[in-house]
């Protein structure tokens, strides 16, 4: 019987927490048992090998205070740490930084953007001495009940799971010739997931470019395709991307059909009245993101050993999903407009609307209709007045006869 390595400690070291974020994934696809420790720049990452040597380190080219390069350069004259595998990721592709860089023989020197795939392959060999992938070992619940490891995850949960369709084609994409932006966008619109990641990570302090990026066709260009590409593989690895209960992947589906349905209606809504629909259309497909980042902390929960019953699973949807979708959305920092956009597809307060907010209330209010009633008995909705709608467009609503 073979006995496992000792879990391996793996330092990122990396200002960006969206690319750490990647660099964390891709460690824990290949060695699920690694301890990943990050910080945010050289000074930090120098202090931690002192205090106790790592056996990676995957550092940022351009770390404040104490670049890669430095850090690097500091740890290769300890007698401890001639040999510490090291990869270094620069945006200095330049003779002089390559020249200056291959004395110091860091195992690998990557320019930016990397390639995220071939990266995982190379961290196969360094953290998988027998070439074994170990298997997911969850941690212990520290909490006795559902209630208590929700209050614990809702702040800092991963969000939803990535619909499967979408999943399977980014290994394609990976694999294949690289992509335009319009194959990317309509590869990964229909992912509320994913959306809502992009569009974070465009307006990040690394990428932001004075204006706001609010919806996927705006966020593609602002990351580029390389930087897209890396930032769902992170996604795509991560151990729980995928809902194993059947009861909960069977309410993600449904939830998943929920936000293209109203990100559909709030498109044709949006177009028919001129106004932003690929905003509107955003808006619509991020509503009920909560739902699906709840289903997979359910899903975490069950895996971690605890018990999760059909009881369970409805009341925590019916009274968490609100404030999960909340949490993320600010967590990820989403502009306060679409934000307020999403807010209105449930409820309109007081105060002065948008056009754009009025269409998303309608479209909550049209997709939440009994089975027996028809978009037009919405007449008199406060939306609708307000939007100044005739009863003709009310009836050509693009309503799946189901729901009419």
């Amino acid at each position: 019987m073979t006995v496992p390595a000792s879990a391996p400690e793996v330092l990122i070291a990396d200002a960006d927490h969206w690319t750490a974020d990647l660099l964390t994934q891709l460690v824990l696809d290949v060695r699920a048992d690694a301890r990943v420790i990050r910080v945010g720049d050289g000074h930090a990452a120098l202090a931690k090998c002192k205090r106790r040597l790592p056996e990676l380190v995957i550092a940022d080219g351009e770390l404040p205070g104490l670049d890669g390069l430095e850090l690097l350069r500091q740890l290769r004259r300890h007698p401890r740490t001639p040999v510490l595998p090291f990869i270094l990721i620069s945006g200095r592709l330049d003779a002089n930084s390559v020249r200056a860089a291959r004395p110091l023989a860091p195992t690998a020197y990557l320019g930016k953007p990397f390639n995220a795939e071939r990266l995982r392959q190379r961290l196969l060999g360094l953290l998988q001495g027998d070439g074994q992938a170990l298997s997911h070992a969850p941690a212990p619940l520290l909490v006795d009940s559902l209630s208590d490891y929700l209050d614990a995850v809702r702040e800092e949960g991963q969000g939803a799971p990535l619909l499967a369709a979408v999943r399977d084609a980014v290994s394609q994409c990976l694999s294949s010739v690289e992509p335009d932006m319009r194959e990317l966008e309509s590869l990964f619109a229909r992912d509320p997931q994913i959306t809502a990641r992009l569009i974070a990570a465009a307006n990040s302090a690394a990428q932001h470019q004075g204006t706001l990026c609010q919806t996927l066709a705006h966020a593609l260009p602002r990351l580029g395709v390389a930087r897209t590409l890396n930032l769902v593989l992170g996604m795509a690895v991560q151990r729980n991307a995928r809902l194993s209960d059947p009861r909960l992947a069977e309410l993600a589906v449904q939830s998943w059909q929920g936000a293209r349905r109203s990100a559909e209606l709030a498109y044709w809504l949006a177009a028919e009245l001129q106004l932003d629909a690929e905003l509107c259309f955003t808006a619509g497909l991020l509503h009920n993101i909560g739902e699906l980042a709840l289903l997979r902390s359910l899903q975490d929960w069950q895996d971690a050993g605890g018990v999760l019953s059909d009881v369970q699973i409805t009341h925590v949807m019916q009274q968490r999903a609100a404030s999960f979708g909340s949490a993320l959305r600010i967590r990820w920092r989403l502009p306060f407009g679409l934000r307020e956009l999403i807010a209105a597809f449930y409820s309109l307060s007081s105060g002065v609307f948008s056009r754009e907010a009025l269409v998303l209330n309608l479209t909550g209010q049209v997709l939440a209709l009994p089975s027996n009633q028809a978009p037009i008995t919405l007449r008199e909705a406060r939306c609708v007045r307000l939007l100044k709608l005739d009863g003709e467009l009310l009836l050509r609503l693009p309503v799946p006869p189901s729901e009419v």
